[in-house]
């Protein structure tokens, strides 16, 4: 579903582009926390964005690592 041809759309849009870029470039958890945010912002306000972050939340979170895997990589950088 295209999102509203408002001003909410349009930074819906740009925010989106941007966290699949983020997702990109190895950031998947970030990108899945921050597309959560956009959908509790959007939910009951803006059904039809936020169905596009619901999507993209979605299928973000199946390329996200496991909870545990997160943790022990964040130890090994310490």
């Amino acid at each position: 579903m295209a999102p509203t041809d408002d001003t909410t759309g349009e930074l819906s849009r740009l925010l989106r582009a941007s966290l699949m870029t983020l997702a990109e470039t190895g950031q998947v958890d970030a990108a899945c926390r921050m597309a959560g945010e956009a959908c509790r912002i959007l939910r009951h306000d803006q059904p039809r964005n936020w169905q596009i972050f619901n999507a993209l939340l979605h299928r973000l979170s199946a390329r996200a690592p496991a909870v545990g895997e997160r943790r022990a990589e964040e130890a090994r950088r310490l």
